[in-house]
């Protein structure tokens, strides 16, 4: 049984504090097709220790750089992960979720693989707040009915403010993945009392985004282990 979310975090990080700012950090990206080419050696050489690859969107759209991504991450000694681009007007977050399961999503604790990422990110899609949290419980349920774990959320406070209405309901089972490029992590949305990773830059000196994660390398892989 997975323990809930804020057990989990408060083992890995000890007795830190529910706040943005952890006491130590690891460097890391994420990147998708539109980085072509991607130093995952030097990118390591510098410190970066996890990346996050973009593997599909919506139902019917594979990234045609994830595998090539991934192999080449998985050879540089990153840990790695895959994330979902979030499609709530096409069609349910059930069914999300299995296309992204099935290509490339999934997760085993091995120490080296990030639980699967939800991107919500652009428009509302058309859904009230009520209809959205209700999407992404139904994405979050059943990438963890298949894997025992929930994924990864990475939004922004306007969003998650416009498109779920600030809705908490995810504060104890997901970590959040923040997107804020500015100095400080600033407020964080939904209730969540601190993040997991913050994407604080939209560049990356060797492609992609640069991104925080909030502990140490062993903390890390505790996220990567379950």
């Amino acid at each position: 049984m997975i323990m809930n979310m804020k057990t989990f975090i408060t083992s890995c990080l000890g007795l830190a504090s529910f706040a943005s700012l952890a006491l130590a950090a690891v460097p890391g990206f994420d990147i998708s097709h539109y980085q072509s080419s991607v130093d995952f050696g030097a990118a390591y050489s510098s410190g970066a220790r996890f990346v996050i690859i973009k593997a599909t969107e919506g139902t019917t759209y594979q990234d045609p750089k994830f595998s090539s991504h991934y192999a080449g991450a998985t050879n540089a000694g990153l840990i790695r992960g895959g994330y979902h681009f979030a499609r709530p007007a096409s069609s349910s977050g059930a069914a999300q979720a299995t296309y992204f399961l099935a290509h490339g999503g999934g997760w085993s604790g091995d120490g080296i693989t990030l639980p699967g990422m939800l991107d919500l990110e652009g428009d509302c899609a058309g859904l009230s707040t009520s209809a959205m949290v209700s999407w992404i419980r139904d994405f979050s349920d059943t990438y963890h009915g298949k894997t025992g774990r929930y994924p990864l959320l990475y939004t922004n406070p306007s969003w998650w403010s416009s498109c779920t209405g600030g809705s908490s309901a995810f504060v104890n089972t997901n970590p959040l993945v923040l997107a804020r490029y500015a100095s400080s992590a600033g407020a964080l949305p939904g209730g969540w009392p601190y993040y997991t990773i913050w994407q604080f830059n939209d560049a990356y000196k060797y492609g992609g985004d640069s991104d925080t994660f909030n502990g140490d390398l062993t903390q890390l892989k505790k996220l990567a282990s379950g």
